[in-house]
């Protein structure tokens, strides 16, 4: 990779920074982890409940699905993308770990471990080996062939927001080359299509049965009530996900690689390529939180087996650091962020 910065000195601030935050971690860390799995449940049970008592005011029922919406996402985000990143093994809990944690939506989270920790961190943003830029649906950049369909992207970019927990699970699982034979010759394969179909239709079955059958039956006449209380978070919360992903991935400023580019990477060249495909969103500790401090992808993607709540710690240093070497930080308030996404999903619709 020809760059004018010295990806030596650049490596070994990085590396510097990051050992002397791990050196930190330890009871806040999980004491945090432990009490953002507590909430979480208090949320689920609460929102649960109040959907049931929405026949008395309806007004309960939407604090319910407000408080069900909190409870995914925390799940979604703060512990179950954090967890299977392995960044509470050293935790040694039987439950809290890489290893065996199962979150709650339709994406089976062996699969992507499989595909996301390994092909999206090591490849990021390297053209034809990060299936995660664009996702096979859209086309945001110059390295991708325009097709009639990018016209209307904008628009199957929504429909992707609003079923973002399948289009993962679909998208993690490689499914049109499972399912349709699309296979790549140089592709190789850690589980069994078999295995990945299995995982695939278990894991969205269950998703399935647990927020649209069990659920809504276990409240007798008050079924219509939580299956569209349900149904509302969900769509809420894949719509929150999708949004946080795609500002800190997909924003005008982010850019691209091509696999000649990366060839015998050193560390400090993967810092730098990191640095260049990834952009934070500003705010508050709660924003944060809510957001699995993804709205730290920078550092996200420079730490990845990093506790996430150190990020809003070794943010400012980064930034330093970035300015130092003459690299930019891409950052900006969320209404800049998306609409610079906006604009590159739109600008890309077009040849």
């Amino acid at each position: 990779m020809k760059t004018s910065i010295d990806c030596a000195a650049l490596a070994q601030d990085l590396d510097q920074l990051k050992a002397a935050t791990m050196a930190k971690v330890g009871q806040q860390d999980a004491d945090h982890i432990r009490r953002v799995i507590r909430w979480q449940r208090v949320f689920e049970i609460g929102g649960r409940v109040l959907l049931m008592l929405g026949f008395i005011q309806p007004v309960l029922w939407l604090v319910g699905v407000f408080t069900l919406t909190l409870s995914k996402i925390l799940d979604n985000m703060e512990i179950g993308h954090n967890v299977m990143h392995g960044q509470y093994d050293w935790m040694n809990d039987p439950n809290i770990n890489s290893k065996s944690f199962e979150w709650d939506i339709a994406c089976d989270g062996q699969s992507w471990k499989l595909v996301h920790n390994y092909e999206h961190h090591t490849y990021t943003n390297i053209v034809g080996k990060d299936r995660d830029f664009g996702y096979g649906l859209l086309r945001l950049s110059d390295d991708f062939k325009w097709r009639i369909n990018n016209l209307w992207q904008f628009f199957t970019y929504i429909y992707l927001s609003l079923l973002f927990q399948w289009g993962i699970a679909y998208h993690e699982l490689a499914a049109e080359r499972v399912f349709w034979g699309k296979k790549k010759a140089n592709r190789q394969y850690k589980v069994s299509p078999e295995q990945l179909k299995q995982r695939f239709f278990s894991k969205g079955g269950k998703a399935i049965l647990k927020d649209y059958v069990f659920f809504p039956l276990l409240s007798g006449p008050l079924f219509l009530w939580v299956l569209g209380g349900n149904l509302l978070a969900n769509l809420l919360r894949n719509v929150w996900t999708s949004t946080v992903i795609f500002c800190g991935h997909f924003t005008g400023e982010v850019q691209t690689f091509k696999p000649a580019d990366c060839e015998n990477e050193t560390q400090g060249q993967w810092y730098y390529r990191q640095a260049l495909g990834s952009a934070n969103i500003e705010g508050g500790n709660w924003f944060h939180l809510l957001t699995g401090h993804l709205s730290c992808q920078i550092e996200h993607h420079l730490f990845p087996d990093m506790p996430a709540s150190r990020y809003q710690e070794v943010a400012p240093q980064v930034r330093a650091i970035f300015a130092h070497h003459g690299l930019p930080y891409n950052s900006g308030r969320f209404s800049r962020q998306y609409a610079s996404v906006a604009k590159r999903i739109l600008r890309y619709s077009l040849p």
